[in-house]
């Protein structure tokens, strides 16, 4: 999608419809809960039901928004029209063909699933049961990427940045499904073009698997764009900068922040001749951004600004990646 298409897509929050969204969280975990608790604030929602594995989970879940507890999505289409996925990775698959079949739209956590067939089965069962299936890749809606998309021009160099503290909740996968993957999605949005080649690096340090990994993505047309993650961090840092012909961008995904460098003139003989814009940014948090958005566009069956293609392909670059990582012991 054009980043233009992205802004027009921001210009209009309201729903053609008066309607409330019949809408469930799957999942009472960390993620359902933030989930939870924005969607139980949204005037256009209808907050039904908590899913969860474990009744203990969902009926304390469900008790304090006072919504229905639920063991199984078996009859959440009973109740519900819509439902955000957020159970574990591996669970994603199995959960998402079972409402998509029962004709419930999903908002699917990333990673979207374990495999790509696993995901292009999901995209296809959307199309056939006329389902909106959107992906919660959230730093598109940070309102830093939302406004950095009004500047792009065909950027030379990218360099992003994400490191933080180690959580043992997620020692099950590596540093690239965990964090990077976000900045894949990026990546690939903001530039726009194919990736024609990958080398990465990483190290194991606290876990089994890659906790620090740096990689290099060359892009069609020529822009490189280096990655680092890191959860081995005491402090969350998460950046990103943008090069391109005249200007430089420098965005901070977690105050947020964006400053603009532009030159004013060909040939720069001191800053005096470079502008410096800090553009005002949208208050409203990427959570709340990404499920109002989602939403619109299953009461206005609109093709989310992150689909399930987007989400197949963010995990396939994620999969080239982790297949091209070479690994410090």
């Amino acid at each position: 999608m054009p980043l233009s298409s992205l802004l027009q897509a921001f210009k209009s929050k309201k729903t053609t419809s008066g309607k409330r969204l019949r809408i469930a969280v799957v999942g009472a975990g960390r993620m359902g809960q933030f989930h939870a608790k924005i969607l139980s604030q949204l005037p256009q929602a209808d907050f039904v039901a908590i899913v969860d594995s474990s009744a203990e989970r969902a009926t304390e879940l469900a008790k304090k928004y006072r919504v229905m507890a639920k063991s199984t999505v078996e009859t959440l289409a009973d109740v519900a029209e819509a439902a955000i996925i957020a159970a574990p990775t591996p669970t994603h698959y199995a959960l998402g063909k079972q409402l998509l079949n029962d004709g419930i739209s999903c908002l699917i956590e990333k990673p979207f699933t374990e495999t790509l067939e696993q995901a292009e089965e999901l995209i296809s069962l959307a199309e056939k049961k006329n389902c909106i299936l959107q992906i919660g890749h959230i730093e598109r809606f940070n309102p830093a990427v939302i406004e950095a998309a009004r500047h792009i021009d065909e950027p030379q160099f990218i360099e992003v940045n994400r490191l933080g503290p180690y959580d043992p909740r997620v020692a099950h996968i590596g540093v690239v499904m965990d964090l990077m993957i976000h900045d894949l999605d990026i990546v690939l949005f903001l530039v726009g073009r194919p990736v024609t080649r990958v080398e990465a690096f990483g190290a194991k340090v606290l876990s089994s698997h890659e906790d620090i990994a740096k990689v290099r993505l060359h892009f069609e047309g020529g822009c490189i764009a280096d990655l680092s993650a890191s959860r081995i961090s005491l402090k969350k840092y998460r950046t990103i900068r943008v090069f391109q012909k005249n200007a430089y961008m420098s965005l901070d995904y977690a105050a947020p922040k964006l400053r603009i460098y532009k030159k004013k003139i060909e040939i720069v003989k001191g800053l005096r001749d470079i502008s410096i814009l800090s553009p005002k940014l949208a208050k409203k948090d990427p959570l709340t951004l990404e499920l109002e958005h989602f939403i619109q566009c299953v009461q206005e069956k609109k093709t989310p600004l992150v689909s399930g293609q987007h989400g197949r392909d963010a995990l396939s670059l994620a999969r080239e990646v982790l297949a091209n990582l070479q690994i410090h012991a």
